[in-house]
């Protein structure tokens, strides 16, 4: 690192779990990021601030003024912009020393699993089971490690799936075909502007951890919080012997 770099991070080289040689990791790290929205936000700005040298975006919607009570990396301006193309600018703004790029199509299929498998991290931001699934899925074939994060009204949840441990369940053991018939989004329910700011920045935090790495992963403990009492919940989390995508892969 040049005398800028050192002083742009210095407070994480301070930081005996980081140090200069973490650091350095966190700059030649890739991360992708499935969704720019409220998790995706927040997430994505402390990676950006943090040094992690690649970022992808994955986004394929536009920015709206309802938007803008949650999903920071936006502004007023913003509006009518595609997500990552908008957050691309924020990033960049706040950390020219990194490469961002920005996608504006939905991945799937061999474009899904070639991002996932170039990455060292995915961050799932997104809003919907059926992505959560499929993003998933890719994850566990890649061994590449999820972060996951969900927000709805005044509830919130993150968990890690450590997919490069054959011994960590992944996103299927947690939830199955059958949550896609209850699915809510915020459209509809409303969300707390604050908690998904909360939650994102615990995705970046889980995220950095990994890339560093150090501490303890949140690989099979499921935190939910509720912002109303501002009280947390753990619960354990168990692989599943019978996972037809994880148990399969190993």
């Amino acid at each position: 690192m040049d005398d800028q770099q050192l002083e742009r991070y210095s407070r994480h080289v301070l930081l005996p779990e980081i140090d200069i040689s973490g650091q350095t990791r966190l700059q030649q790290s890739k991360v992708l990021i499935i969704g720019a929205g409220g998790l995706g936000s927040p997430a994505a700005i402390y990676l950006a601030s943090s040094g992690v040298g690649q970022i992808t975006l994955c986004d394929d919607d536009n920015v709206d003024l309802s938007n803008l009570q949650r999903q920071i990396a936006h502004n007023s301006s913003s509006v009518g912009q595609n997500k990552a193309v908008s957050a691309r600018k924020t990033l960049l703004a706040l950390n020219p020393e990194i490469t961002v790029t920005a996608l504006t199509q939905r991945l799937s299929g061999e474009s899904l699993q070639t991002a996932v498998s170039e990455a060292d991290a995915v961050l799932d931001a997104s809003d919907n089971f059926a992505t959560r699934f499929m993003l998933n899925d890719a994850c566990v074939k890649a061994r590449t490690p999820l972060i996951s994060g969900a927000v709805i009204r005044l509830s919130g949840q993150i968990c890690v799936f450590r997919n490069d441990d054959g011994n960590s369940p992944c996103y299927r053991c947690l939830y199955d075909e059958s949550a896609l018939a209850d699915e809510e989004n915020c459209a509809q329910s409303g969300v707390f502007a604050p908690l998904t700011g909360i939650i994102g920045s615990m995705m970046a935090a889980e995220t950095l951890k990994l890339l560093v790495p150090f501490g303890k992963p949140l690989d099979t403990r499921l935190l939910l919080l509720n912002a109303n009492t501002m009280e947390w919940r753990r619960l354990q989390r168990q692989k599943d012997p019978a996972c037809q995508t994880c148990a399969s892969k190993r």
